[in-house]
C-alpha cells in the first residue's frame, strides 16, 4: 500500500475518533417538567443549543407533577423541575433525588380561587375544593393555607384535578367546584374572568412555594460534568431572557397582549391577592428591585450579575 493510500486513512480514522469522541461527551439527559411558567428557561436551553453548547442531549418531557416521580423511578427521565415538598414526598417513598439549584419562589403565582360568594378560606368548610393527587404543590398548598386558618383536609369535599383542569373546569362552570388551587398559566384563566370567581388567598400571603430543579444521585454520581452543565444551561437561559427577550420568546407562548392596568402594575409586595402574580429567584443576593413589574411576570436572576430582573409570563394553556 502506498504512503499516500495510507496518509489518507489514517486521516479518516483520526477524523471518526474525534466524531465518536465528540458524540460521546454529549450526555443524554430526560428532564420532566410541568406547565407552569417559570420553569421556560429550561425549555428555552435546549431550543436556544444552550444544552447542545454545553455537551448535553436533552430531551424535555412535561409530566403531570403527582407522575413525574414514576418516570425517574422507571429511568424515563433522570431529572426534574419541581417544588421543595415534592422532592421530600419523593424521597420518603423510596424515589432517591438530589436537588441542585433553586429556580424561583412563590410571589402569587400560585393560589386558591372561589365563586363570588366565598370571601375568605374559612368560608371553604363543607365545599367542594378541587386540587392535584396528594404528593403534589397544590395539595400541599391547600393543606397548609387551610391549617393556618384553623381548618383541615377534612373540612373540605376535596376533587382531584390537575391545575390546567381545574381552573378550566371552574371557569366552565361544568362541575360543582366551589373553589380550585391552580398555578399560573391558569390562575390567569379566572383573572380573565372574574365573574367565575375570584382569588382568595395565593402564595405573596402564605410564602410557602419553592421550585428547584433535581436529578437522581446516580446520573450525578456518573455524570457529574453534566449536572454541572445543566446548572450552568439554567443560568445561560436566564442570561438570554434578559439581554434579548425577542429571541428568548419563541420557546415561550405568546405573551399577553393585554396593556397592564393601573391596578396591575404596582409592586407585588404591595399589591395584596388580586395583583398579577410573580415568583423570585432566590438566587438573587441584591436587594429587592424598586422597579414595577408588567402585569404578568415572575422575578429571577443573572448567574453573574445577580440582579433581579422582570420578566413577562407565558399564557400557555397546556
Amino acid at each position: 500500500m502506498s504512503s499516500s493510500i495510507k496518509t489518507v486513512l489514517g486521516a479518516l480514522a483520526l477524523a471518526g475518533a474525534f466524531e465518536g469522541n465528540a458524540s460521546a461527551q454529549e450526555t443524554k439527559v430526560g428532564i420532566g417538567i410541568s406547565g407552569w411558567t417559570g420553569f421556560a428557561p429550561l425549555t428555552l436551553a435546549k431550543e436556544a443549543g444552550i444544552y447542545k453548547a454545553n455537551g448535553l442531549d436533552v430531551t424535555i418531557r412535561k409530566i403531570p407533577q403527582k407522575d413525574r416521580h414514576l418516570a425517574i423511578a422507571s429511568g424515563d427521565i433522570q431529572c426534574a423541575a419541581t417544588t421543595v415538598e415534592t422532592w421530600i414526598v419523593w424521597n420518603t417513598n423510596g424515589i432517591p433525588t438530589t436537588q441542585l439549584f433553586k429556580m424561583d419562589q412563590g410571589m402569587g403565582s400560585d393560589g386558591i380561587v372561589a365563586r363570588p360568594a366565598i370571601n375568605k378560606v374559612t368560608d371553604l368548610k363543607g365545599k367542594t375544593v378541587a386540587a392535584s393527587a396528594p404528593g403534589t404543590n397544590p395539595h400541599f398548598t391547600l393543606a397548609w393555607i387551610l391549617k393556618k386558618n384553623g381548618l383541615s383536609l377534612k373540612d373540605v369535599k376535596l376533587v382531584t384535578l390537575e391545575p390546567a383542569a381545574a381552573a378550566t373546569a371552574f371557569v366552565a362552570g361544568t362541575s360543582d367546584l366551589d373553589a380550585a388551587v391552580t398555578y399560573e398559566p391558569y390562575l390567569s384563566l379566572v383573572r380573565d374572568k372574574p365573574e367565575s370567581g375570584k382569588l382568595i388567598a395565593d402564595s405573596l400571603q402564605y410564602p410557602m412555594v419553592f421550585d428547584t430543579f433535581g436529578c437522581t444521585p446516580k446520573f450525578i454520581k456518573e455524570n457529574p460534568k453534566a449536572a454541572k452543565a445543566l446548572t450552568d444551561s439554567y443560568f445561560q437561559a436566564i442570561d438570554l431572557i434578559a439581554k434579548d427577550k425577542q429571541k428568548a420568546s419563541p420557546s415561550w407562548a405568546p405573551t399577553s397582549s393585554r396593556r397592564p392596568s393601573s391596578s396591575r402594575s404596582r409592586s407585588p409586595r404591595s399589591s395584596g391577592p388580586t395583583a398579577r402574580p410573580t415568583r423570585s429567584s432566590s438566587m438573587a443576593r441584591s436587594r429587592p428591585s424598586t422597579r414595577k413589574p408588567p402585569s404578568c411576570c415572575w422575578k429571577s436572576a443573572s448567574s453573574r450579575r445577580r440582579q433581579p430582573t422582570w420578566i413577562r409570563c407565558s399564557t400557555r394553556r397546556s
